[in-house]
């Protein structure tokens, strides 16, 4: 699921606000953090990942690594941090970022 640069644009603004929730250092990719990924893009659906290790072609490489193992499409990767998205079919509107973003938005009148 290729991202347009619209839709990557959105993400980013999405996201932009949020901490990362999961943490990569020393240790690198383990089961633990494999599996906090996987809970956190269940539901959250778009998260901040922060790579604590590492030179900028090892972080791009262990990220592009992390998105095949759990199926998920990188918006943006920046320095250290990237953001990471998957889609859930059926996202719980009070963990889900992008409807709460979207709520907020309907809330306060923008677009």
């Amino acid at each position: 699921m290729a991202l347009s640069i619209e839709q990557r644009k959105q993400y980013k603004a999405i996201a932009h606000h949020l901490k990362p929730v999961v943490i990569i250092a020393g240790n690198g990719v383990t089961e633990g953090v494999i599996g906090e990924l996987e809970r956190a893009l269940t539901d959250h659906e778009l998260i901040k990942v922060k790579i604590a290790a590492g030179e900028r072609d090892e972080r791009a490489e262990l990220v592009e690594e992390l998105c095949k193992m759990v199926r998920c499409e990188l918006v943006q990767l920046i320095g250290k941090t990237a953001i990471l998205l998957r889609r859930n079919p059926k996202p719980n509107p009070k963990l889900s970022n992008i409807l709460r973003a979207q709520a907020g938005k309907s809330q306060t009148g923008r677009r």
